[in-house]
Formats: C-alpha cells, sequence, structure tokens
C-alpha cells in the first residue's frame, strides 16, 4: 500500500499490468485521447470499460488469466482483470496507475452467479486508481455500457476529477451495490491473496471453470422479471 503520491513502479510494467505489451500499448495510443491527463484518462476507462465486456461466468485465476494483454485479446473479463487493463492501458499512456480492492455486496447479481458463490458478497471487487492532478482517482471499468442498459443499471461514468465507484441504486431504485469493506490499494496485482480468499470464501467454485450460459442473457431476463 501507498501513500497519496506516485514511485516508478506506477509506470512500470508487471507480470499481470504488462503495460509494455504490444497490443496494450497500441490500444492506448488509439484511445488515449485529449490535451491533458484528465482528458486521456476519461478516454481510455470509456474504452476499456465498453470494449471489453464484463462477464463474471468466466473467472480465470491462472497467472495468464489475469494479464492485461489476455483480458484485451479475449474482449471480456469480471472485475478485476478490468481493472488490471485499465492501470496497463493507463500506464502505457504514461498515466501513473495502480489497483484498488474492496469486498461489496451485490444485490442484483443472477442466480445462476448466487447459486455458484453461495452469497452475494463479492470479495476482492477490483477497481483502479489513476494519477490525475496530484490526486489518486478511482475508476471503475467493469460494466460495459450495453450490459448496463439490459440490467437496468446506470452507467458508471468517470470524468477524472471524482471518484468513480458503483451506484448504490439502479434507475428503478432498487439496491444495487454496497461496499462492505475496503482492501487498500496495491502496485501490483495482489494475486496469491486473491486466489487464497476466493478459495475461503468460494468453495464449491471452480475458478477457471466457467459457468454455463450466458451472464448478459440471464441478466437480462432476471431484470425484465423484476
Amino acid at each position: 500500500m501507498q501513500l497519496n503520491r506516485t514511485h516508478p513502479e506506477h509506470l512500470s510494467p508487471t507480470q499481470a499490468i504488462n503495460c509494455d505489451h504490444a497490443a496494450v500499448v497500441s490500444f492506448a495510443q488509439a484511445h488515449a485521447v485529449g490535451g491533458s491527463a484528465r482528458e486521456r484518462a476519461v478516454s481510455i476507462y470509456r474504452a476499456v470499460r465498453d470494449q471489453v465486456r464484463y462477464d463474471p461466468y468466466r473467472i480465470d485465476l491462472s497467472d495468464h488469466g489475469m494479464t492485461a494483454s489476455t483480458v484485451l485479446a479475449q474482449g471480456y473479463g469480471w472485475c478485476v482483470p478490468k481493472a488490471v487493463l485499465l492501470a496497463a492501458v493507463a500506464r502505457a499512456a504514461g498515466i501513473p496507475a495502480r489497483l484498488g480492492f474492496a469486498d461489496v455486496k451485490n444485490h442484483l447479481s443472477t442466480d445462476k452467479l448466487r447459486q455458484t458463490m453461495q452469497t452475494d458478497v463479492f470479495v476482492w471487487h477490483g477497481y483502479t486508481e489513476l494519477w490525475i492532478d496530484d490526486a489518486w482517482r478511482k475508476a471503475t471499468p467493469a460494466f460495459n455500457v450495453e450490459l448496463c442498459e439490459k440490467f437496468g443499471l446506470l452507467p458508471l461514468e468517470f470524468d477524472g476529477v471524482h471518484d468513480s465507484l458503483y451506484h448504490a441504486f439502479d434507475r428503478a431504485g432498487r439496491q444495487h451495490m454496497e461496499y462492505v469493506n475496503e482492501r487498500g490499494s496495491f502496485d501490483d496485482l495482489p494475486l496469491a491473496q486473491i486466489r487464497a480468499v476466493f478459495a475461503e470464501v468460494y468453495p464449491t467454485m471452480n475458478a477457471g471453470n466457467p459457468i454455463s450460459g450466458d451472464f448478459a442473457a440471464d441478466a437480462a431476463r432476471e431484470a425484465s422479471r423484476s
């Protein structure tokens, strides 16, 4: 965990945050649009949020599966790998970045995901922290706009000034997300810790074995019944 300042590692590649990978660099060059760091950060946030679809049915906790370039190539990921990707793209664009984590209570999960996890608490929910205008700003690129429309959620925006965290309620006023525990900020992905807690909290979930079905379709169908 770091204090409110940047260090060289916030721009450096790691195994997971491989900001020096050619595909990540190319993505950053294409989407880091704007004359200021804030404008470039907003641009890459939207690109990661919407061009990589959110899919918690396919959680892969392998070193390869949690790498930014892998997520980019797949075109899908859950909250942690999408946060890793945003951190990598930001570093490639010259914007210092690190990862933040919290446990959240998700009131609008799907039946299939709840049955698999046996809880509505998502441990080690991931987001990205970007250094903009001399401060760390939290950005959560998990839910793509298309999914939000199907699920009746408000798209989560990021303006580079205010923290971008999950909405407490959806469009209909139903409870959506509740932050229940902060786990702090990290310069690199604490994958060993995440694996250990997942094994303890979700003993019946075989990470790396996808849940059958289509998360977006299930979410849309269940939202329509509410």
